[in-house]
Formats: C-alpha cells, structure tokens, sequence
C-alpha cells in the first residue's frame, strides 16, 4: 500500500515497539525471538501476539541488537578503606547502607533474568573513572552509587551504556533516584528545634562531598537559621556515615574540652551509633543531655538503649526503583517514548520519633523481636 501524497511512509516495527507493546524487556523480546533460555509461558505469548498485532519482521539490526544485550548490570559502590582495627569494624561491615540497597536491585534483577556485577571504589581512588568505564564494556547499563563520577564523566559514561545514579543529580543523559532528603531533614529540624525546644544543634554529616549528607545538612541549616537556633558544622563534625566515625568525632571533642550541643544531628542511623557508643561510655545520658538522632531507619535503630530517633526511608524500594529505572532505559535511545533519562527520582521519607530525641519509646511488638520490619 502506498502512503497518500504529502506524508511520510510509515516506519517499520522495531524491537523496541515489541517490548513496549508485549509489556515486557528488550531482553525477553530477545529470548523468544532467538529460542533462547526459557521465558515464562505467558512472556512467550504476549511476544508473538505483539509481533503478529505489528507485523515485526526481524532484520540483520534488530538480531544484532538482541545478540549484544549481555543481560547483566553493572553496580559501583564507592566504600571507605579502614586503615586501623575499630571495635566497630564488625558492626559497620554489617550494616552497610549500600548492601541493603544492592539487595533490593538483587530481587528486581532476579525477575528480569538479569545478573548484577559489583565493583567496590575507595572513596579518594585516584583511577576511578578507568575501572568504572571497563566495567560499563561488560555490562548493559550502570547503576553508580554515590558522587564517583563528575557530570561531565556520567555523560561521556552515558554515551556507551545507559546511567542511573543513587544521590546524585541527573543530567540529560542520565536519570537519578534518591529519597526525600531534603523534605525528611526539614521534617526531623522542625521536631527538634519547635517540639522539644533545643537550641544547639550539632549536624555529624557523612563523606566529604556526598550528595546525601550535603543536602541533609543543608535542610538542617535553612530551619536552624529561621529558627534562630545554633548550628554546629565543619570538619571537626565529620563522621564519614561510619560507626567509628561517629565515636572518634565525640572521643575527639570530649577529649578537648568542647562542651556538647543540646541535639546532634548524624548524616545516617550507622555514625548515629557511634555517637550514642561514646556519649554513654563518657557519662552524658541519651537524650537527658544530649539528643540524638540518624537517616535511614536501619532494622537495629529500634533494639537501640535508647531507641533511635531517625528518617525513615525504603532503602531497598530506592535499589528497586534504581534497576527499575535503568532497565527501562536499556535498548532505549535518548529520546524514546518513555525515556527515564534526565528524571530525578525522589521516593518518600517519613519522621520516627523514639526515646533518643526525648519522645516516647516504640513499643516493641513480637514481629519486631523476630527481626522482621512493619
């Protein structure tokens, strides 16, 4: 049939209108074309009647692209090196945030067909940039946790596999998920300084630089300005979201004399440990003298004496939403239908407010002895 005069001949299907169509990945539109691996019955089914409803007739490009796809994601985590034993040491191994966020990607992956590779950066790796550029080469996308490339590198990065960053900032190339930061510090900043009345407050943020800790403390300070109140900061407050962290920044100020804020204020629940750790070994009681609070709302922040008082946030929903995100956007083009690129990803964030800022206690219910969250 031969298109009417004065319009464009209507372009042929493509992979990517089969996936979209058939409701499924460019991964699995792979396998029932090419009678790879073993795709669910029904996966199968939407695939052909998507080929039969378009008339998709693959070409030489289209089986190229299918052949390329290598079904496995690349993660960066960008960790702190420990250079002396810490009584922490185990404690942090533990309860790394990241973790917790790679076993969400994990579940998501799992469903897609999907493998994740992991690479571990040190937080001052003076090569960075080559070791992530060699793992993009193995995989089909990137998910980076973490500051570990500037913008200008995530969109040389974004021109050879597509880019979702964690506490970042998106660029037009890639797209960026985070929580709430900004509304869940604001939040717990107005509890402290309007319900219970404190007027020196301490902010322990995280690494030098993170995305995460420099807006959380920059939240913290708009409210401490209105409010008046004091706000601590600065390097000698830098506890590098680590239990150890945490205890060395108070051992160290003790240490000199400083006299305590009223609230301290950690960049997440793991320093908050810390900090709690070292105010009780050096006589303050918690919060009687010094109220203290975290970010994240890690599964121990309530078997804590005292009980944690934090920001609750899904760290695994934000390593979910992350794979999510970039499985969209894998076989995408920039300017697809449906591209995720450019969009920044803000899941909520809620305020707990338990014994260490001065509230009430959290009754602890049999589900939550048996180490199962609500």
């Amino acid at each position: 049939m031969t298109a009417p005069a004065g319009t464009a001949p209507a372009r042929p299907p493509t992979i990517y209108d089969v996936a979209r169509v058939a409701g499924v990945s460019i991964a699995s539109v792979s396998r029932v074309l090419n009678g790879q691996g073993n795709p669910k019955a029904d996966t199968r089914e939407r695939v052909q009647q998507a080929v039969a409803e378009l008339g998709f007739v693959p070409d030489g490009a289209a089986r190229a692209l299918s052949a390329r796809l290598k079904e496995v994601v690349g993660v960066v985590v960008r960790r702190p090196k420990w250079h002396e034993a810490s009584m922490f040491a185990a404690e942090d191994e533990n309860l790394q945030f990241p973790d917790m966020i790679n076993r969400g990607m994990e579940i998501v992956a799992q469903r897609y067909g999907f493998d994740l590779l992991i690479r571990s950066v040190d937080l001052a790796e003076p090569d960075a940039r080559r070791h992530i550029f060699a793992l993009a080469r193995k995989s089909d996308g990137l998910i980076l946790h973490d500051r570990v490339l500037s913008p200008e590198q995530l969109d040389e990065l974004a021109l050879q596999v597509p880019i979702v960053t964690l506490a970042g900032q998106p660029t037009e190339n890639t797209a960026n998920v985070h929580g709430d930061n900004e509304g869940g510090m604001r939040e717990l900043a107005r509890h402290l300084i309007e319900d219970h009345g404190y007027r020196t407050i301490a902010y322990l943020d995280g690494h030098e630089g993170s995305p995460d800790s420099l807006v959380r403390g920059a939240a913290l300070a708009e409210v401490a300005a209105a409010a008046g109140a004091m706000l601590l900061t600065g390097e000698d407050w830098r506890g590098g979201y680590q239990a150890a962290g945490g205890s060395q920044v108070i051992q160290r100020l003790i240490a000199a004399g400083a006299e305590m804020p009223r609230a301290i204020v950690c960049a997440n629940d793991q320093s908050a440990i810390g900090v709690l750790h070292a105010l009780i070994r050096n006589g303050f009681a918690v919060p009687g003298d010094v109220a203290v609070t975290g970010f994240d709302d890690i599964p121990v922040a309530r078997h804590l004496r005292p009980q944690l008082t934090t920001i609750r946030q899904s760290i695994q929903d934000l390593g979910a939403t992350a794979f999510e995100t970039l499985h969209s956007m894998i076989g995408r083009g920039p300017s697809a239908p449906g591209s995720a690129r450019g969009r920044d990803i803000a899941l909520p964030t809620t305020l707990v407010r338990r014994e260490s800022c001065g509230c009430e206690p959290e009754p602890i219910r049999p589900a939550d002895a048996s180490g199962r969250r609500d």
